[in-house]
Formats: structure tokens, sequence, C-alpha cells
């Protein structure tokens, strides 16, 4: 599975015998209102791994909740994905990054005021306390390093905070948030969360 953050969807060119499903066919998905999300799933191929793929996700700021704005990572659990990929474009606070950088996401903070997990627990879908001490796969990030230092790839490592927005943050807030995590955005720590709840290992990348 491949949540495609914004300014990322043209990743979905990449996937070969595309299949796909507008957003407000299927029973229960919200819709996308950002312009740059596209707002359908598709499903193809990468190379030989089977993938299905979001292009264009939901945020809290939309008027969605958080519960909404993971439901899609159930969809696709139930369609059998066991490896979630999610990507983001967010702000770059640590002084040693540029625009432009890859990060991969070793941890997040979730400063939502929220979680997407609250309410009756399905424990079809996961357990009702789910352990978030390792929420991003060291397996993955392991073989994502791998793979970038192959391919001669500059990577980033490093914490990502997310915030409900749409406002961007104040100098007080950059200054409060820079101590805490490297990078801030909108997105990805609901559907993290979700993802963990339901037993799949997950991948995260930035684009700062």
């Amino acid at each position: 599975g491949i949540i495609l953050g914004t300014g990322l969807g043209a990743m979905a060119h990449k996937i070969t015998s595309p299949q796909s499903i507008s957003y407000d066919t299927i029973p229960h998905f919200p819709i996308s209102t950002v312009e740059s999300h596209a707002g359908e799933l598709v499903f193809g191929k990468l190379g030989k791994t089977p993938v299905v793929a979001m292009k264009g996700r939901f945020h809290r700021y939309e008027g969605y909740s958080l519960q909404q704005v993971s439901f899609p990572v159930y969809v696709m659990k139930a369609l059998g994905i066991k490896y979630l990929l999610v990507s983001n474009a967010c702000g770059g606070m640590n002084r040693g990054y540029e625009a432009g950088d890859l990060m991969i996401i070793e941890d997040h903070v979730n400063l939502m005021g929220d979680n997407p997990l609250i309410g009756r627990n399905d424990d079809r879908l996961g357990p009702r306390f789910p352990d978030m001490i390792e929420p991003y796969s060291k397996e993955l990030i392991a073989l994502a390093e791998k793979i970038a230092w192959e391919k001669r790839i500059p990577v980033r490592k490093g914490v990502y905070v997310g915030v409900t927005g749409p406002c961007l943050e104040t100098r007080a807030e950059y200054r409060y948030l820079s101590g805490i995590a490297d990078v801030v955005g909108m997105s990805t720590v609901p559907e993290v969360i979700t993802a963990v709840h339901a037993g799949l290992k997950v991948l995260g990348i930035s684009v700062i």
C-alpha cells in the first residue's frame, strides 16, 4: 500500500497496468478537497510487486475526523497489503536540512490533539492498546537506507511532528517544535497509528 502525499501524485504514473477507482465511488470514503490530490485508488504493479496507491489523501484540516482520515488504511489492509509506504511533503526545521531533501521517518510525535483509535475498538481490526514503540519498521528503514546508498541517493533520518493545520506555524511554535522534531507536517501520523493497529509494517518518507 502506498499513500502519495502533496505533490507526489506523479509517482502513480510509474505503476504498470494501472486500474483506477475514484474515491467517490467507494462506500464511506471521504473526498479529497486539496487541489493537488487527484482522489483515486490506483491498482497495478511497481516492478513485479502488486500495489495499491492512494493518489491523494485526507487531512484533519479539511474537516474530516481522524477516523475518516485513516479509514483507507483499513480498506487497503482488507485488500491484502502487508506493508504501507507513506509519504508527505513537510516543513524542515532541522537547520542541517535543505529544501528538496528526502528524510526517512524514524519516529513521530502526535500533536494533533486526537487519535484515530479513540472510540469502541473493533478487535477484528487490531488490539485495544497497540504498542507504538516501533511505528516505523526498523527492517524497512534499513532496507531503504541500503537502497539509497546503492543508488547514491542522499537521505536524512529524523522525527516527524504532526499538527492539524491548516495555518503554518508561528515563530514561537517553530522554536518549540524544533526542540522535539526535525520536520513538521499536517498528515501521516493518523494513518501510521492505524497501520500499526492493523499489524502493517510501515516505511515513512518525507520530502522537505
